[in-house]
């Protein structure tokens, strides 16, 4: 087991170089200057092809992609002073760049809406799992009846429904137009301020989140524990005399949580990574929306900062999903 988890941290490593390698590239090779919304920001939107060679020149961008490659990691461990519209800025380590939209340290703006991105993250998250694998072990000890049809159709419909529309139709009716009071209020509150304003600003994205992204688990839970209640081992549990909430969720669901945990690894990973829509709708001041805007802005730092955020919080996912396999189903070995 530790020689695998070695193996795949150092793999996961190279991944994590290989990507913030093409992202760099792709952004100094891009179709637009790096330099030009600095350059449009300092002279009013009148930047002239000299100008933009000048600006250029200042940050770095007329050097060798090496060797600001190298500047790049060098500051990420040991921080770095930058050059930005010439005034030199000291970036402390870990230094992800400046923002050229809002003038701030990367990190410092990435740690700002860190909180807000893992409360919505892990909340949402949660109600897959709570309403998911419940309703699908349900539907699958009744598999065949009417109850069965029902709740596998109404979240078949569900699922069906773009999520974005999901959210907007529950923001628009819950918030704006029932104004329920519990439900009403959007956005984020951190915690330690206001744990009731935090709680009551991030029910409605937990259960746009929950129910909307629970269908999959349920369809997931459902089949895998249709086949497992099919073993050998689960007729010779139940041969024994064992009651029957004992063979379904100590024997059957333990196996049949297995496909489960990959795909709520990967979900995890892409909730912690921005949930871009949830974001946007509820104007919660998220990692997503952090990176969307950082794109309308062209600011290439903050897109570039969240991309590399997006590979270590995907290579950690998988890493753990691996481990937990080993736990829910010893017939799973790591070696």
């Amino acid at each position: 087991m530790f020689a695998y988890i070695i193996k795949r941290l150092l793999a996961g490593v190279v991944v994590i170089i290989l990507v913030s390698m093409a992202i760099f590239a792709l952004f100094w090779y891009g179709p637009s200057s790096p330099a030009r919304p600095i350059c449009l920001q300092e002279t009013s939107n009148r930047c002239t092809p000299e100008r933009l060679e000048r600006y250029e020149e200042q940050m770095g961008y007329n050097n060798n992609i090496a060797a600001e490659y190298g500047a790049y990691v060098k500051g990420v461990f040991t921080g770095r002073e930058m050059n930005v519209g010439g005034t030199t800025i000291d970036c402390p380590a870990p230094c992800l760049g400046f923002s050229f939209r809002s003038r701030g340290l990367i990190w410092d703006e990435m740690t700002e809406r860190l909180p807000a991105t893992i409360s919505l993250a892990v909340g949402g998250a949660a109600l897959y799992l709570i309403i998911g694998i419940p309703v699908g072990v349900a539907a699958a000890r009744r598999r065949g009846t009417l109850g069965d049809k029902m709740l596998v159709t109404s979240f078949l419909f569900i699922s069906s429904v773009p999520y974005y529309l999901l959210a907007l139709l529950a923001w628009l009716y819950v918030t704006l137009i029932w104004d329920i009071p519990i439900l009403g209020s959007s956005g984020y509150t951190p915690l330690l301020e206001n744990p009731a304003k935090w709680f009551t600003g991030l029910l409605l994205p937990w259960l746009c989140l929950g129910i909307w992204g629970s269908t999959q688990y349920t369809r997931y839970t459902r089949g895998a524990m249709v086949e497992t209640l099919g073993e050998d081992y689960i007729r010779t549990a139940k041969a024994k005399g064992l009651k029957p909430n004992t063979v379904i969720y100590k024997h059957g669901l333990r196996s049949a949580l297995v496909p489960v945990v990959t795909i709520f690894g990967i979900d995890l990973g892409l909730l912690l990574a921005g949930t871009l829509f949830t974001e946007r709708i509820f104007e919660i001041q998220g990692i997503g929306l952090w990176g969307l805007r950082g794109v309308y802005a062209l600011d290439l730092p903050v897109v570039s900062a969240t991309a590399l955020f997006t590979a270590i919080i995907m290579v950690s996912a998988n890493l753990i999903v691996d481990i937990v396999y080993s736990v829910l189903d010893p017939r799973v070995r790591l070696s």
